[in-house]
């Protein structure tokens, strides 16, 4: 049960992870192994990440039942129509807080 819908929102994209995760998959589907890779974090963090986004409904699990294991993930039309949501609010941080505070820019198209 949520307070409010903004409440529900925020608690799904909630922690470091969901908004990195959520960006990588925009681009297109993403491996377990290259996500790892990508965002640098651990295979249990990841894990736990794409399982509450999964539980979310933002992100879907293909498995294509092949041997080695292939399981690829990619965004839901619900994760899809959050990007424009994580777009804006990238766009206020940019433009409302200093550049020499933030260790990375995500969404910043001119760098």
């Amino acid at each position: 049960m949520y307070a409010n819908e903004f409440d529900a929102t925020m608690q799904m994209i909630r922690g470091k992870w969901k908004i990195l995760i959520l960006y990588e998959l925009a681009d297109g589907d993403g491996r377990f192994n290259q996500l790892q890779r990508t965002l640098s974090v651990t295979h249990k963090i990841l894990a736990e990440q794409l399982q509450q986004l999964m539980t979310d409904g933002l992100v879907q699990r293909h498995d294509f039942h092949e041997q080695p294991l292939h399981v690829a993930y990619q965004l839901s039309q619900k994760g899809q129509s959050m990007i424009p949501v994580l777009d804006t609010i990238c766009d206020w941080g940019l433009a409302h807080v200093d550049r020499d505070q933030l260790t990375s820019v995500l969404c910043d198209e001119t760098e």
